[in-house]
């Protein structure tokens, strides 16, 4: 072989040495441990410590519920077992007013004056009736005189007695309607007192000086006409209407507090009663009409006025309302609830709940999680995605 050839064969291979050896020195890769760093055992995930899957999972103790409703809107109104509204019993013109809103009155204390054809018709019907029984019992008396003494018959005496009769139960019919009016056959003229038939303060009038009233107004179905003149109440307590959703209705019960708030007076509670459960659920709302009672010392509220309300737990049944929770802990599968609890430290559970209706990012749990056990409030979908990954 020359010395070219030789060359020739030489060089490849002294590249391929060179390369070899070049390798030999290098490191190699480095290789990725793909362990994974949790557990998954049916429906519980545990993380290794110092996981880093930790980060993004947040638990928060679940405190007991102290309320059985909590913050739900209520119309205020009059007190319905002392507030009566005044309409007029005879149609007429108003004369004067005799008492003002948030004037108090006396029973049968007087509110208006009115110029009253009715009135004046019925005191007459009244003073005629009087008249016609005493000539009725001036006729009967001489007819039994004349009976006596032979000069009269017996059929005579006894028409008498039936005239007598007939005038005494007019008298007595007319009074009566008299004394309905609140006068008596001893009235001087056609001017008709409207009286106030209880004690209170009147807080709502309708009438005015000059004004044409007519009894019939009250009625009628309008309810532009059918507001009463004069409403008398007492306002120290007033009645609270709220509406409860089905679900919360287990959790109330007649006599449980209330804690009422208002705009109006900001960081002022006042307390109340809950007086009665409604027996009818309305079928648009799907919620049923709450009473309470609510006291109003210093009058501040007013009725007609929204407020929010809480209902607050009886002491009897605590424990009976459950937890509450954020409702972000919430998620669901299907027609059932889920929360992730922690058991211990870094392992979180599953759990299916009952929940309520959310209030103020907060959901009542009334079965599953117990006062005090730790719920996931970030991350549950995070654990629900381990516990059961998309296909």
């Amino acid at each position: 072989m020359n010395t070219y050839t030789t060359f020739r064969w030489c060089r490849p291979l002294g590249l391929a040495v060179v390369l070899a050896l070049t390798g030999c020195n290098q490191e190699k890769p480095a290789t990725v441990d793909e362990t994974p760093n949790y557990t998954v055992t049916g429906e519980t995930v545990s993380f290794a410590k110092n996981a880093p899957q930790l980060a993004f999972i947040t638990a928060e103790p679940a405190q007991a519920r102290t309320l059985a409703v909590t913050h739900v809107t209520g119309r205020l109104y009059w007190d319905g077992d002392k507030t009566v509204g005044v309409f007029t019993p005879v149609a007429g013109r108003v004369v004067s007013l005799a008492a003002d809103l948030g004037q108090k009155v006396a029973a049968g204390g007087a509110l208006a004056t009115i110029d009253s054809p009715d009135f004046a018709q019925a005191l007459a019907n009244a003073r005629t009736a009087v008249a016609a029984l005493a000539a009725a019992d001036k006729a009967y008396s001489r007819s039994q005189e004349l009976l006596a003494h032979g000069a009269s018959a017996a059929k005579d005496v006894e028409a008498a007695e039936a005239a007598y009769v007939a005038a005494l139960a007019e008298r007595d019919r007319s009074e009566s309607v008299l004394a309905n009016y609140g006068g008596s056959d001893t009235s001087s003229n056609s001017i008709y007192t409207l009286r106030s038939p209880v004690a209170g303060t009147l807080v709502d009038k309708n009438i005015n000086p000059g004004q044409e009233l007519r009894a019939d107004l009250m009625l009628a179905n309008a309810p532009n006409l059918f507001a009463p003149s004069f409403t008398v109440s007492e306002p120290s307590k007033l009645w609270l209407q709220i509406d409860v959703a089905e679900p919360d209705l287990p959790l109330l019960q007649a006599g449980e507090r209330l804690q009422v708030t208002t705009r109006a007076f900001p960081g002022r509670v006042f307390d109340g009663v809950l007086d009665n459960i409604g027996d009818t659920m309305d079928p648009a709302t799907r919620t049923v009409k709450v009473r309470g009672v609510v006291d109003n010392p210093d009058l501040l509220l007013k009725a007609e006025m929204y407020v929010l309300v809480d209902v607050v737990q009886d002491a009897a049944r605590a424990g009976a309302l459950g937890v509450q929770a954020a409702s972000k802990a919430l998620f669901m599968k299907g027609d059932i609830s889920y929360v992730f609890v922690e058991t211990s430290p870094g392992t979180f559970q599953r759990q299916a709940v009952k929940v309520g209706v959310e209030q103020d990012s907060q959901i009542p749990i009334y079965d599953g999680v117990r006062p005090g056990q730790r719920v996931v409030t970030e991350g549950a979908l995070l654990l629900q995605s381990l516990v059961e990954p998309a296909s």
